[in-house]
């Protein structure tokens, strides 16, 4: 199971920087995902052995000062909703601010796990400063300078301390978890409802009317799984949220969950932008996609009109286009059966085992029919595959000079796996050894 911390905070405090110390300066950091919104929000990062989830909230305000303070509060109300701890960040230069004391404000209320950050402490006397933040009623203070990471390990150790030990999901029935993601009202809770025969769901016009994980268990027509769906009912007050973190936040989650993500997107208005960064999302986390083009039924068709759609998703989402697209409709039902097998088709191939001896065949192949370029006048040897014992696929190249391999050669590589091997719909990590 995921933990979440959010980061907030008025603008100009360095919540940016601090998530990009997070995210890019530690040799803990496990992964990252640039572009998830509309920058670098979403991050994954380990200390003392517990891992988390990062969200920025810093791109996320509109860029007129007669809102700020509206907006920030939205993203102030969001992470207290979804996240499991609050990094408030505030800015030693500028002392406490009337925003400041209102985001506090809220924080306490809340009763939400918050760590206080204060920033830009880079030198003594604005540490003896800091103290002033004691005002805010938060607890302890946490002086960091998050440009250079200094206090940024005390600011953790605070953090991993309110992680619980067994935040990890462990499940005991080898059953299948799939998460239906995508944008606000693209028709994810109608697909959970026409799957389960039943309105569990609340399902209306309004965008982003889910908010709830729900764990559904499916056993019907040979296929056997848990359902996991965002769903339940906006809360009053909540209508003018910012749809697009409200939409991340909750993938995030869902998806971590989750083996194989069914991504879902509207027929209606093509593979937007979000799309793309949900998709991405999902296989930077190496979970099993399938796409579900919803609402089919409303596209006017014409020849050729599903290859048409299927070249351009494919377009979008390049490199890793080995992914089924299934036109569908929830509220028709119509092709919903297929979209399960397609589901279930990617979860076995993602637990699949290729033996060592026939990816040395394939190795052999595909080396004979293209070496790898020399760099510098060195010959690049590729002598030995092997897949490694890890959950997700992924595999050990042995060479001579793995540091000279590029980028366009592993692709290649990667292509002749999935031409020897049914992989479709499943991220592959490739990995590069010294012989």
């Amino acid at each position: 199971m995921s933990y979440i911390v959010a980061i907030v905070g008025r603008p100009n405090v360095g919540k940016s920087t601090l998530f990009n110390r997070l995210c890019g300066g530690r040799k803990a950091i496990v992964d990252e995902l640039p572009g998830v919104t509309r920058d670098r929000h979403y991050g994954k990062s380990d200390w003392n052995g517990k891992e988390f989830s990062i969200i920025d909230t810093g791109g996320y305000i509109t860029k007129s000062d007669d809102v700020f303070e509206e907006e920030i509060r939205k993203q102030v109300l969001l992470a207290i909703d979804e996240a499991d701890t609050v990094f408030f960040v505030v800015d030693v230069t500028n002392g406490i601010t009337d925003l400041d004391e209102s985001v506090a404000g809220l924080l306490r209320r809340s009763g939400r796990n918050t760590i206080l950050v204060v920033n830009k402490v880079d030198n003594s006397q604005r540490y003896y400063e800091a103290s002033v933040f004691y005002k805010l009623g938060l607890g302890e203070i946490y002086p960091v300078s998050a440009i250079n990471g200094s206090g940024t390990g005390e600011m953790l150790d605070a953090l991993t301390a309110a992680i619980p030990e067994g935040i990890r999901e462990e499940r005991t029935e080898d059953i299948p978890y799939f998460a239906v993601v995508g944008r606000p009202n693209v028709g994810k809770s109608s697909l959970a409802n026409a799957l389960l025969g039943e309105e569990r769901n609340i399902v209306t016009p309004v965008a982003g009317t889910t908010r709830d994980s729900i764990h559904s268990y499916y056993n019907k027509f040979g296929h056997e799984f848990y359902l996991i769906d965002t769903a339940g009912l906006r809360k009053k007050g909540r209508t003018m949220e910012d749809i697009e973190f409200y939409s991340i936040m909750r993938s995030v989650r869902a998806i971590e969950r989750s083996d194989v993500c069914i991504v879902m997107i509207d027929a209606t208005a093509g593979m937007q932008a979000q799309d793309v960064n949900i998709f991405n999302l999902a296989v930077r986390n190496k979970k099993g996609v399938v796409i579900a083009v919803n609402k089919w039924d409303l596209v006017e068709k014409e020849t050729n009109t599903v290859k048409r759609y299927t070249a351009v998703i494919k377009e979008r989402i390049s490199p890793f286009e080995d992914v089924p697209v299934v036109f569908s409709s929830a509220l028709t039902r119509q092709r919903i059966s297929k979209l399960l097998d397609a589901a279930a088709a990617v979860y076995t191939r993602r637990s699949q085992r290729i033996s060592t001896s026939k990816l040395n065949d394939a190795l052999r192949r595909a080396v004979d029919q293209f070496h790898p370029p020399a760099v510098k006048g060195k010959h690049i040897k590729i002598n030995y595959v092997t897949q490694l014992p890890v959950k997700t696929p992924a595999f050990a190249f042995f060479c001579n000079l793995p540091q000279y391999i590029k980028d366009p050669y592993k692709r290649y590589l990667e292509n002749r796996i999935r031409e020897n091997f049914d992989f479709t719909g499943v991220p592959l990590q490739l990995f590069f050894r010294k012989k």
